[in-house]
């Protein structure tokens, strides 16, 4: 009687066990499943073109096709704005206003807000104070931000190495995601080691260089050491994702791989 107990006790213990572990593989599956909304907000280096901006193209553009289903990337990022104008113009408060718990948002300002004698000129300190809303604001919502530093101009010296437009901008960013504790992609130092790595030349094949009469859109040609093509709008999006492998791997658990 004493041996059919404890057959019946080790029984019951061991089906415990299996449903522990069913119960937690199943949540696990369910969490990795849940619909999540990556907002993304800045400049024209990441935002969306119309057909009639051609072969234009943000990095925001691509990156929406390298996650699974359970993932909407929203690209809010609009041409010409900075920290400032984002914020007047209430495009951030239309951004909270839909933001849930467990969203991100990935924001990457810079090469506006440092254009000089412009209205949508922002300062350093305004610039630092912007984006440190943002992250606040984000959290506030519970939804996790990431910052990053805006993207390299195809500017060259004449060493071969790319000329650091953002100098006053870029170490600001980084300042705000230290002292906040906010997950940063150095996009700056990524994409100049990557366009240097290229070299000026082969460095052009990801930006708008358009011979005049190739392009309706563009009929006296475009030399553009800005704004990406198709194929550096990749490029970006691609150096984008090999930081989240690192900064989030629950994140990186949604890519397709494949």
């Amino acid at each position: 009687m004493k041996v059919k107990r404890t057959i019946h006790n080790k029984t019951i213990l061991l089906s415990t066990g299996w449903f522990i572990i069913l119960f937690v593989l199943c949540s696990f599956t369910v969490f990795q499943d849940r619909p999540i909304t990556i907002y993304l907000v800045g400049d024209s280096t990441m935002a969306n073109k119309t057909s009639t901006e051609w072969p234009e193209t943000g990095w925001g553009m691509p990156f929406k096709y390298f996650f699974n289903k359970s993932i909407t990337v929203d690209n809010r990022a609009v041409n010409g704005r900075s920290t400032k104008t984002f914020i007047a113009e209430n495009r951030w408060q239309e951004v909270l206003d839909v933001l849930k718990p467990g969203d991100y948002v990935f924001i990457e300002f810079g090469h506006n807000d440092e254009a000089v004698g412009i209205p949508r000129s922002t300062s350093p300190e305004a610039y630092r104070v912007n984006l440190e809303k943002m992250v606040r604001e984000t959290r506030a919502k519970s939804a996790l931000p990431i910052l990053l530093t805006p993207v390299s101009r195809r500017r060259f010296t004449h060493d071969g190495k790319i000329d650091d437009t953002h100098i006053l901008y870029s170490p600001i960013v980084k300042e705000v995601a230290a002292n906040t504790h906010t997950p940063l992609i150095d996009m700056d130092k990524k994409s100049a080691a990557l366009l240097e790595e290229l070299g000026p030349e082969n460095a052009k094949f990801l930006f708008n260089y358009i011979k005049p009469g190739i392009n309706p859109n563009y009929p006296a040609g475009r030399s553009d050491d800005t704004h990406f093509n198709e194929t550096g709008a990749r490029r970006m999006a691609e150096l984008v994702l090999a930081e989240i492998k690192n900064i989030d791997a629950a994140l990186y658990a949604r890519v397709i791989t494949k």
